[in-house]
């Protein structure tokens, strides 16, 4: 188990192994979590944009100008 002592300021020095793990560096944010009372977790708050790929699917298929206006039209008339 990796430890770490409270300043009389209230900070922490989070290990280098513990650092590492997170993927945290100098000017990196954390955030604590609360799991339950007196329990909390550590996580990473900053993430790199790499990290977003993926996110948003690809559409299955692509759409022209003409559909989207047609398809706004319909639903406009429709909503009269």
């Amino acid at each position: 188990m990796t430890t770490a002592t409270l300043t009389t300021k209230g900070q922490v020095t989070i290990p280098a192994a513990v650092r590492a793990a997170l993927g945290v560096g100098t000017g990196d944010r954390v955030d604590f979590v609360q799991l339950e009372p007196g329990r909390f977790e550590i996580v990473a708050a900053t993430q790199s944009v790499t990290a977003l790929k993926g996110l948003i699917s690809k559409p299955p298929a692509t759409v022209s100008i003409d559909h989207m206006n047609a398809a706004i039209a319909a639903q406009g008339s429709s909503a009269k």
